[in-house]
C-alpha cells in the first residue's frame, strides 16, 4: 500500500497515526495545537473523524439509544448516544483547514467517514485514503461507497468475527479498493493489556494475506511498540495535549512527549530487528570479535620443533588461527623460531 508517497509494509517503517477524535474539545485553536504536536512528535499521518450527531444516530433516550457501563470512560457514561456525538464530533467546516495545516507540517491528513455524505465530503477534500472505524466493518452499504473511490483503505476489525472480516474485505475488493490494511483492534476504552491477543497480528495476516497494523486503546506505549516487533505495519493511538484537561477519548490517549517516545522507540526497535544475519559484523562487533579465543605460541618455540599441547594454546585474544585447527597442527613443525605469545599463522607451520 502506498499513502500520499509513503509505502506501507510490514518491511517498511511503521506507519505511525495520531487519531485526534474529539480530544479536541470544541476548539480549533487547540485542534491545531494537537496537529502540531503530533508532527513535533515524529508521526506519519494524523487521523479525524468525519461524522455528525444526525449521520451517526438519532436523538433518543431509549435504553439501547444509551453509553453501556463497560469499558467506557466516565465522561462517556449516563450520555445517549445522540449526545456523546454531539460534543464529540469535528465540525466539517474545520476539516479543510486542519488539513492544509497538517500537510504543510509534512503530516498525511485523513479521516474515518462514518456515512455517505461523509465520503462525498471527505472526496472533494481529496484525502489520500480512508479508515474504516471498528463498529462501520459491518456497514456494507458504507463500505461499497469507500471502496469505489479507489483509494487505499485501512479497516479496524474491533469486535468482529471472522466472517465479518471476510465480508468485509470481500467486498472492498469487489468494489475497487485494491489497497487495503487490517488494524487489529480490541473496542474497550482503555482496552487491558491481558486482553490485547497481539498474536492475532500475525494470525490476521496469514488467514486473510493482508498488511496488519493495530489501533490501540491501551494504556502507555508498550503494546504498541510489541506489535511492531511482531510484525506491525502500522500503528493507531489517540493523542491529546492533556490528559487532565479532559476530553470524550483523553482518558485512552498519550500526551504529545509520550507520543513522541512511542515514535523514538519505534524507530529504534526497528533498527535493531534488522534481517537474519551471521557474518554481517559491526565495525563494534569486528572488534569485539578479536576478543575471541584463537592459537598462539605459549613457550618459545624453536625451528624444526614439534607442536604439542604444552607449547601450543587455544586462549585469548583472535589474533590466531581459529581454534578448530588445533588438532591438525599439532604434531607438525614450527617453519622457524616462534617467540612466546606469538599468535600462530599458516605461515609458521610447515
Amino acid at each position: 500500500m502506498n499513502i500520499g508517497g509513503r509505502k506501507i509494509s510490514s518491511g517498511e517503517p511503521c506507519f505511525v497515526i495520531a487519531e485526534m477524535s474529539g480530544n479536541h474539545n470544541q476548539s480549533f485553536d487547540r485542534a491545531v495545537e494537537i496537529i502540531k504536536a503530533v508532527a513535533d512528535a515524529g508521526a506519519d499521518a494524523v487521523k479525524l473523524q468525519t461524522y455528525t450527531a444526525d449521520t451517526m444516530t438519532i436523538d433518543s433516550d431509549k435504553p439501547w439509544f444509551r453509553v453501556g457501563e463497560g469499558d467506557k470512560p466516565d465522561s462517556w457514561k449516563g450520555k445517549t448516544l445522540y449526545e456523546l456525538y454531539k460534543i464529540a464530533y469535528t465540525p466539517w467546516d474545520w476539516q479543510p483547514k486542519l488539513k492544509k495545516i497538517a500537510e504543510e507540517l509534512g503530516l498525511i491528513f485523513f479521516s474515518t467517514p462514518f456515512d455517505a455524505s461523509a465520503v462525498d465530503f471527505l472526496e472533494g477534500m481529496d484525502v489520500p485514503c480512508y479508515k474504516v472505524a471498528s463498529f462501520e466493518v459491518v456497514d456494507i452499504p458504507l463500505l461499497k461507497k469507500i471502496a469505489r473511490t479507489g483509494k487505499p483503505v485501512i479497516l479496524s476489525s474491533g469486535p468482529s468475527s471472522l466472517e465479518d472480516i471476510e465480508l468485509a474485505l470481500t467486498t472492498l475488493r469487489e468494489n475497487g479498493a485494491r489497497d487495503i490494511v487490517l488494524l487489529h483492534c480490541i473496542s474497550a476504552y482503555p482496552a487491558k493489556p491481558e486482553n490485547m491477543r497481539l498474536q492475532t497480528i500475525e494470525d490476521l495476516r496469514k488467514r486473510f494475506n493482508v498488511e496488519v497494523g493495530l489501533s490501540d486503546h491501551s494504556m502507555g506505549i508498550e503494546i504498541p511498540i510489541a506489535a511492531r516487533v511482531l510484525g506491525a505495519c502500522a500503528i493507531e493511538k489517540h493523542v491529546t495535549l492533556k490528559r487532565a484537561e479532559g476530553g470524550v477519548d483523553s482518558d485512552f490517549s498519550l500526551e504529545p512527549q509520550e507520543l513522541k517516545e512511542l515514535v523514538r522507540t519505534i524507530r529504534n526497535v526497528e533498527k535493531a530487528m534488522g534481517e537474519p544475519s551471521y557474518d554481517s559484523w559491526s565495525p563494534q562487533e569486528l572488534e569485539e570479535k578479536k576478543s575471541r579465543r584463537s592459537l598462539f605460541a605459549v613457550e618459545n618455540i624453536k625451528k624444526g620443533e614439534i607442536f604439542t599441547e604444552r607449547n601450543i594454546r587455544s586462549i585469548r585474544p583472535g589474533a590466531g588461527i581459529h581454534p578448530k585447527f588445533y588438532e591438525e597442527v599439532l604434531g607438525k613443525k614450527a617453519k622457524q623460531n616462534i617467540e612466546r605469545g606469538t599468535p600462530l599463522s599458516r605461515d609458521l607451520v610447515e
